[in-house]
């Protein structure tokens, strides 16, 4: 039988703009981020916002890259 698409399905331009250009962008924040994570380490520890700073710098960024369904460009505000 043949498959059709849900209107939920993102689109294939969609896809492809995720793939070259928000997968790589949203890495390159994961990146940077857990460099500023380790920069601001020791205020966060201070300061009891260890959790909240690496949410922010580290575990958003990388969720974005690595658990976003493909194409789903919404949920980063596109």
């Amino acid at each position: 039988g043949t498959v059709s698409a849900r209107a939920s399905d993102p689109s294939p331009e969609a896809v492809i703009a995720d793939t070259v250009v928000a997968r790589p962008a949203c890495l390159a924040a994961t990146v940077v981020g857990s460099v500023f994570f380790v920069v601001a380490l020791p205020f966060a520890a201070i300061s009891k916002s260890v959790d909240k700073t690496a949410n922010a710098l580290v575990l958003a960024p990388a969720d974005a890259t690595f658990k976003r369904p493909m194409g789903d460009l919404k949920s980063l505000g596109l």
